[in-house]
C-alpha cells in the first residue's frame, strides 16, 4: 500500500470520527453550565452523550409571555421569596448571600424550581431484545405514536433514541435520534409523559437548546441588577 493510500485512509478515519462527535461549541457550553466532558472521546454521538455528567440542575432563561416580560420574571421559580428571607444576610455579607443562592439552587435537587435535569439514557422501542422493546414496541407500532416530526428530520421510521433531558414543565422529556443526519449538532425533540410520543415537538438543535440555559454567573447578574440599586 502506498503512502498516499495510507494517508487517505487515516484522514478518512479521522474525518468519520469527527463527524460522529458533538461539535466543540456544544461541549464548551456544557462546561459553562457546570457539566463534565472529560469522558467525551468522539467515537460516537451516543457514547459522547452518555459520558457527560452534571452535578447541578439547569435553568432556562425567562422568556417574554403575554402576561409578563422576561425582564420582570423570576430567573428561578420561587427565588424572590428566598431573597426576601435572606435580606439580613445580604445587608451584612453580600458574597455570603450570593454563595447561599448558588448552594441552594445549583445542585442536584428534585425540589421544584422549574429546573431541567441532564439525564442521558438510551431508549430503544424498536430494537428487539431490549427492555424498551418489550415494554413499548406494541405502543409504537399502533396509532399511539406519531413520529412524523422525527421522520421529517431523520428519515428513519424505527429510530433508536437517546433521552437527554427531563423537566417538570411541558414537554417533560427531550430526545435525540442516534440516526440524526447531523450528529455534530443533532435535533432535539420534546414529548410529555401524558402524550408520550403521540405529540412530538421539534425543539431545534441541541446547541441552540443548551444556550437557553443560564450559567450561575448569568443568574447572579440578573439578581444583582434587580437588588443592587
Amino acid at each position: 500500500m502506498t503512502f498516499f493510500k495510507i494517508l487517505t485512509l487515516f484522514l478518512g478515519g479521522v474525518t468519520k470520527k469527527f463527524l460522529n462527535s458533538m461539535k466543540r461549541e456544544i461541549l464548551d457550553q456544557i462546561q459553562r453550565l457546570g457539566g463534565n466532558t472529560d469522558g467525551v472521546k468522539g467515537n460516537s454521538l451516543a457514547e459522547d452523550i452518555l459520558s457527560v455528567t452534571f452535578n447541578t440542575v439547569l435553568y432556562q432563561r425567562p422568556k417574554d409571555t403575554p402576561w409578563q416580560a422576561a425582564s420582570k420574571a423570576e430567573p428561578i421559580y420561587g427565588i424572590g421569596k428566598f431573597i426576601n428571607e435572606n435580606e439580613a444576610l445580604f445587608k451584612i455579607d453580600q458574597q455570603a448571600f450570593y454563595d447561599k443562592i448558588i448552594d441552594k439552587y445549583f445542585r442536584l435537587t428534585e425540589e421544584g424550581y422549574g429546573q431541567v435535569f441532564w439525564q442521558p439514557r438510551l431508549f430503544t422501542p424498536f430494537k428487539e431484545g431490549t427492555a424498551d422493546f418489550e415494554e413499548w414496541h406494541d405502543d409504537f407500532m399502533d396509532e399511539g405514536a406519531d413520529l412524523s416530526e422525527i421522520i421529517k428530520v431523520t428519515n428513519d421510521q424505527t429510530p433508536d433514541f437517546m433521552e437527554v433531558f427531563y423537566s417538570y414543565g411541558f414537554p417533560d422529556n427531550y430526545y435525540i435520534c442516534l440516526a440524526d443526519p447531523n450528529p455534530e449538532n443533532p435535533t432535539l425533540f420534546g414529548t410529555d409523559h401524558e402524550v408520550f410520543f403521540s405529540t412530538i415537538t421539534n425543539e431545534g438543535s441541541l446547541e441552540d437548546f443548551l444556550h437557553t440555559f443560564m450559567t450561575k454567573e448569568e443568574v447572579l447578574e440578573i439578581i444583582k441588577k434587580r437588588i443592587e440599586k
